[in-house]
């Protein structure tokens, strides 16, 4: 290797450092103090650089905080390029998330310290979520066009690549939520697998009718007149209503003939 390559490369280094030590001085800071109690400057003194250095790799302290949520979207579309290409994109989808979830090298949030504090913290703090949303955004889109390269398709053209990433993209966030919610910090896993879960045909399905077992029976409605036993309330309704005309105008024929 040329001197002058070692240069460009030292500096990349040395940059990317200097990117951690910030995002983990405003991860630490955030959650130790509170988003609304920590500045940009006291990011910046804790990770012995100056405002203007922050600046530079940084929009704000709520993108500092969430800098290490960004690389999980890059793992979750690795595994996804990895999966079989005779998987359909759903399935695909589901399984490179379970695949991330399920390997401690690529350190799922289940696995990271502090992570699930930082996701409550992000449900709480509305300039946070955004910031994270933005995150998931980016990474959808690299995973829109990895879905698109397994279909053979234009995802200008069609839509299939898009509905598949936000489907699965979807439940990965209901999970995500009710996994902050719940306060259990290994729940997470079961709870992807169950939201992707219900992503199923029942969903898209007709309403199923009401098996003919549950349908009220004159037994279990033994005080009931004889003609509504068993029958929904909205046709005793209807049978109401038919027999009350049928009387006006019965009465309307006899007045008719007297």
């Amino acid at each position: 290797m040329t001197p002058e390559r070692k240069i460009p490369e030292r500096r990349s280094r040395k940059a990317r450092r200097t990117r951690d030590t910030l995002a983990q001085a405003a991860f630490e800071l955030v959650l130790d103090r509170g988003l609304r109690n920590v500045t940009v400057e006291e990011i910046a003194e804790a990770a012995d650089v100056d405002r203007r250095t922050f600046s530079r790799y940084f929009t704000s302290k709520e993108a500092a905080a969430l800098d290490s949520l960004r690389g999980d979207g890059d793992r979750i579309n690795a595994a996804l390029r990895a999966r079989p290409a005779q998987e359909p994109p759903l399935l695909a989808y589901r399984r490179a998330v379970l695949d991330w979830l399920a390997d401690p090298g690529a350190e799922p949030w289940h696995r990271r310290p502090r992570i699930f504090d930082l996701l409550v913290v992000a449900e709480e703090e509305p300039t946070l979520y955004a910031v994270f949303h933005h995150i998931r955004v980016d990474a959808q889109e690299d995973s829109v066009a990895i879905v698109a390269d397994r279909l053979g398709v234009d995802p200008r053209q069609d839509i299939r690549p898009a509905v598949t990433v936000a489907a699965g993209a979807g439940a990965l966030l209901a999970a995500q939520a009710a996994w902050v919610r719940g306060g259990r910090p290994d729940a997470l896993p079961g709870l992807v697998a169950e939201a992707f879960d219900a992503l199923s045909a029942d969903l898209l399905g007709e309403p199923r009718p009401a098996p003919e077992q549950h349908r009220p029976t004159p037994e279990q409605h033994p005080g009931a007149p004889e003609q509504h036993r068993g029958a929904p309330e909205q046709h005793r309704g209807i049978t109401h209503t038919t027999r009350t005309t049928r009387t006006a105008e019965e009465a309307e024929g006899t007045e008719a003939t007297s």
